[in-house]
């Protein structure tokens, strides 16, 4: 097994990281900002290196100044953890051409699934219902492009090729506005993503998010591990996951589970990644593949029982996947939330010191968190500062620990999302399940 580990990353998931890396034994080293000097993951760490000043681009982006952290130390692998360089292939591709262990894909298979329209026909081959669209890049020809969404039928989405986290979009409902609007999507994106490709899909109305889990080897061995629905968004930005996504049949699921794991196979990957889809109608959607850990991991841990970022490590390491399908039981319900330090309906930022907190607990709750009581929380990167889970036997029983665990936790001196979160386990149509991508953003406008 790896000897020591470099995580490159913050937060709760540098911690989850470390957590992993010790029960196998692992040495960790610890790169960080000079912000994030003081962090529980920073101390706890077998070694720390500070990589640069408070800024990401300056730190946590910065890929010579991680490599030099990992060559000093002697570390033998590189976790990227979720967000930063995660999914981007050059990181992935420096790491290995350094002579270290990229703790994920391999960087061609990050660079096949980053790329929106490349993914959409690699998933096409392997079999992936994808939703309707055009078939790769939109030509020049407005006239070609007016018959593209003639036959997918309005409304359209015009997407940006290497666009996400909902930016490089725009919705069409009228062919008058179809070529303005792509036109406009080109310039966004070659600003934003330095790649001016879009293309075309169908707009579904009401859709839900719900994204398969899945494990793979080099060995072409490769499980899922059931579903998550993460459809209560805002601004694309989720808030509460679970698993396993509610009101979806077992036949479904477990025909789409195959289908994903088939799908790894054939792509040739590794590690944990997440196939994405929009379901509506019973039926799945293909709308992209994360090629990394996920920030909902947990809840599939927890009705699965498998340690994801343990897995990942192992296979990593050039191990076999420990279990196959048939060895994955699936066990109750489990539900995600993601706990923010922010205000709780305006959604603006609150930094600050964390000046009490009490942290839940009780039969089924989970808590993944790095902050402490007078821990900075500082004002430079996003926002989340932990997540609360909680697992039951059925989703009624999740909901209600998650109720009362809500209902304890208490964190002052900054404010945090716990509020809006209160308030949606109580929410009558979210408690009936199966709730569209759209509705919390109405909740929230209604007001």
């Amino acid at each position: 097994m790896f000897e020591k580990i470099l995580i490159a990353n913050r937060g709760e998931i540098a911690l989850r990281i470390q957590r992993a890396c010790r029960e196998l034994g692992i040495k960790t080293v610890a790169v960080h900002s000079e912000a994030d000097a003081e962090a529980k993951y920073v101390r706890l760490a077998d070694e720390s290196v500070c990589i640069g000043p408070a800024s990401s681009t300056d730190s946590y982006l910065n890929i010579p100044a991680i490599i030099s952290a990992a060559e000093v130390t002697d570390a033998q692998a590189i976790h990227p953890g979720y967000g930063f360089l995660s999914e981007n292939a050059d990181f992935a591709e420096r790491v290995e051409q350094s002579g270290f262990v990229f703790i994920g894909p391999k960087s061609e298979t990050i660079r096949l699934m980053g790329d929106k329209v490349s993914a959409k026909i690699a998933m096409i081959k392997a079999g992936i219902p994808v939703v309707p669209g055009s078939e790769g890049a939109l030509p020049d020809d407005p006239k070609e492009i007016i018959g593209i969404a003639r036959d997918i039928g309005y409304p359209v989405i015009v997407k940006a090729s290497g666009g996400g986290g909902g930016r490089g979009m725009r919705v069409v409902h009228t062919e008058a506005a179809l070529v303005n609007a792509v036109n406009m999507t080109k310039q966004e994106a070659q600003v934003a993503f330095g790649n001016p490709t879009v293309y075309l899909e169908k707009f579904l109305e009401y859709p839900r998010h719900i994204e398969v889990q899945v494990l793979a080897d080099q060995f072409k061995h490769a499980v899922y591990l059931g579903d998550r629905d993460c459809s209560l968004q805002r601004r694309h930005q989720k808030v509460i996951e679970e698993a396993p996504a509610p009101h979806v049949r077992p036949r479904e699921r477990a025909k789409i589970g195959e289908k994903c794991a088939e799908a790894s196979r054939k792509i040739g990957y590794r590690g944990a990644g997440t196939f994405e889809f929009l379901y509506e109608n019973g039926k799945f959607y293909f709308i992209e593949m994360n090629t990394r850990v996920q920030v909902e991991h947990p809840v599939t841990e927890m009705i699965t029982g498998v340690d994801i970022v343990k897995t990942q490590i192992l296979v990593a390491f050039g191990e076999k996947l420990p279990f196959r399908q048939k060895d994955i039981k699936f066990n109750g319900h489990a539900v995600e939330c993601r706990i923010n330090a922010e205000h709780p309906f305006k959604f603006t930022p609150s930094p600050g010191v964390i000046r009490t907190l009490h942290i839940p607990g009780g039969p089924g709750i989970r808590v993944d968190t790095h902050a402490y009581q007078n821990y900075f929380v500082p004002p430079y990167y996003d926002s989340l500062i932990g997540k609360l889970i909680a697992h039951g036997d059925t989703r009624e029983q999740a909901l209600s620990r998650l109720k009362v665990a809500l209902s304890e936790m208490v964190i002052e001196g900054i404010e945090t999302n716990i509020p809006l979160h209160r308030d949606l386990v109580s929410d009558a149509n979210f408690v009936e399940g199966g709730v569209s991508i759209h509705y919390l953003e109405k909740k929230l406008s209604s007001g």
